[in-house]
């Protein structure tokens, strides 16, 4: 038999050995995984890291992979910590980076600063305006929140794709004969290409620095500051929230502004990092905003925590592709990022509950009770009595 009791208070080491316990789980059920696939666990494991880290300009990749999950996954934690079911991150990516390329390619005569910091802006609001729709539509319509960010991803795919392969947009490259029979984006200025930071033989993108410091500053904003609580309390009783006073509909859509903005600046720093080009294809194809999700989980929603989960899904990513072909397809890592989710967002009951498994007590055998022996009468009771 198997009991579940709430915890009345989590132990503060319990939140430290769930989670590192579900990560030994989960690289013990993928080396089964890796074996039954025909692949040999610990020599995988090791081609992984040699893949991500060791290798001359692999960290440097792994970095490159890391950047646009861990915008992503703040936009999701954030978002999810006060029960906000964003799924949207994906299309508030693609809209940013179609706010900053705008930005980038109408102001390229500008400083290469001045430039950066607008294509900062561009990005943002773009990302904040888009998430700002199912934010309304939740606060003031109860809407279904899911439905609605999962529905405008598609929406913002196309119109990406619109203003490169089907129209003559500002966007679109129509410079030369080739460019009008294959459609591509008009290339950004130099000016407009963000400065990576070079520490020795690692490159980082400035848009993973910008991500880190949004990360800390959101945890801050969390645990320190009036918005945080209130976003804890929402989160735990939107009926006592409003007893409270707060108001939970302007809570409701600020903070998938926020989160949407979170998400745009990660395409900004796509273009501005990566891509310098509007590019619809590697941006779909990349799925970003969905692995930011798993990210987001994997760090228990908490900023600091998504840094580092993110690192991991990024050795992950930039090691699947290093290690792609015959023997190795891609797929394999991508099952080894879902079995990483499943254990760790499974061990989560242990945190939140007490498990208590009983034997079943045997059944024991139910004697019949004796009837009790029928009462001797006297020989005068037989004795009819006369009338």
């Amino acid at each position: 038999m198997i009991r579940f009791a709430a915890r009345e208070k989590v132990p503060r080491w319990l939140n430290y050995a769930v989670p590192l316990g579900s990560v030994i789980l989960a690289v013990i059920v993928a080396g089964i995984f890796l074996a039954a696939t025909g692949h040999n666990p610990l020599t995988t494991y090791k081609n992984i890291i040699q893949a991500s880290i060791t290798q001359p300009g692999a960290f440097s990749s792994t970095l490159v992979s890391m950047t646009p999950l861990l915008f992503t996954g703040l936009a999701a934690a954030v978002a999810f910590r006060m029960r906000i079911w964003n799924i949207g991150s994906e299309g508030q990516l693609y809209m940013g980076a179609v706010g900053a390329s705008g930005v980038g390619l109408l102001l390229h005569n500008l400083p290469g600063p001045v430039l950066i910091v607008a294509m900062m802006a561009g990005g943002i609001a773009a990302g904040t305006l888009w998430a700002a729709v199912p934010g309304a539509l939740r606060a003031y319509l109860n809407t279904n929140e899911i439905l609605t960010t999962l529905m405008l991803n598609y929406v913002a795919a196309n119109i990406m794709y619109y203003l490169i392969f089907d129209s003559n947009s500002y966007w679109r490259d129509l410079t030369s004969p080739s460019a009008r029979v294959f459609p591509q984006g008009k290339n950004l200025a130099s000016t407009a290409n963000w400065p990576p930071l070079q520490l020795g033989s690692v490159t980082i993108p400035f848009g993973l620095l910008l991500a880190a410091g949004f990360a800390v500053l959101l945890w801050g904003v969390i645990r320190s500051t009036k918005y945080g609580f209130e976003m804890r309390v929402v989160a735990d009783s939107p009926p006592a929230a409003r007893y409270a006073g707060i108001k939970t509909r302007r809570k409701i859509l600020s903070l998938m502004a926020l989160s949407g903005g979170i998400a745009g600046l990660g395409g900004a720093s796509q273009v501005g990092d990566f891509s310098h080009v509007l590019d619809p294809r590697g941006l779909e194809q990349a799925g970003f905003g969905y692995t930011g999700i798993v990210v987001a989980a994997l760090g228990r929603y908490n900023p600091v925590a998504v840094v580092v989960t993110s690192f991991f899904i990024g050795m992950l990513v930039n090691a699947g592709y290093a290690l792609q072909g015959p023997g190795f397809p891609i797929g394999v890592t991508g099952t080894m990022e879902g079995i990483l989710l499943f254990c760790v967002l499974g061990s989560e009951i242990f945190t939140r509950y007490h498990v208590t498994i009983r034997a079943p007590r045997r059944a024991t055998a139910i004697r019949p009770v004796p009837k009790p022996p029928a009462a001797v009468l006297p020989a005068s009771a037989h004795e009819e009595v006369p009338s």
